[in-house]
């Protein structure tokens, strides 16, 4: 699969790093804040950290999801306020990070730091068919916590 990745700014590939996947294994490519200053997020904020790039996806076919770096988010509480940004497959504007403080200390973003995962997969598009009734499951209508807390053999 191709991902067509346009450059905004000159400092992608001197101060700030490309996307690039950090071992064969990663599911993401890691995406990091392409700015002019240090940005400092206080407990509660909310910014929108620029990436200095943008994405065309192959086809309809496919969409980039963005996920919060797991270190962030653990050690430092720094996540997406939407939990998982969408990147359609027809947006060709730049890509910009969400994210959010939910310590209760300030985080400074530095210029060119990972701030953000971006995942491509693949779309199924529905067709919706309008019921009034849906096929039966064991489960049913039940809610949280309706099939237990473990699951014992």
């Amino acid at each position: 699969m191709e991902l067509k990745i346009k450059f905004l700014s000159e400092k992608i590939g001197k101060q700030v790093p490309a996307p690039y996947y950090a071992t064969d294994g990663s599911a993401g490519m890691d995406l990091a804040a392409c700015i002019d200053n240090d940005i400092t997020l206080n407990p509660g904020d909310r910014h929108a950290v620029p990436t200095g790039i943008a994405i065309a996806l192959p086809s309809d076919g496919y969409v980039g999801l963005i996920f919060a770096r797991s270190s962030l988010g653990l050690k430092k509480g720094i996540t997406l306020p939407n939990a998982v940004g969408v990147i359609d497959s027809d947006y060709r504007g730049e890509i910009m990070v969400a994210l959010t403080n939910i310590s209760d200390k300030p985080y400074t973003i530095k210029v060119g730091e990972r701030i953000a995962q971006l995942v491509i997969m693949p779309v199924c598009a529905a067709t919706v068919t309008v019921c009034d009734n849906l096929p039966e499951t064991k489960r049913g209508a039940g809610g949280f916590g309706s099939t237990g807390k473990f699951r014992r053999n």
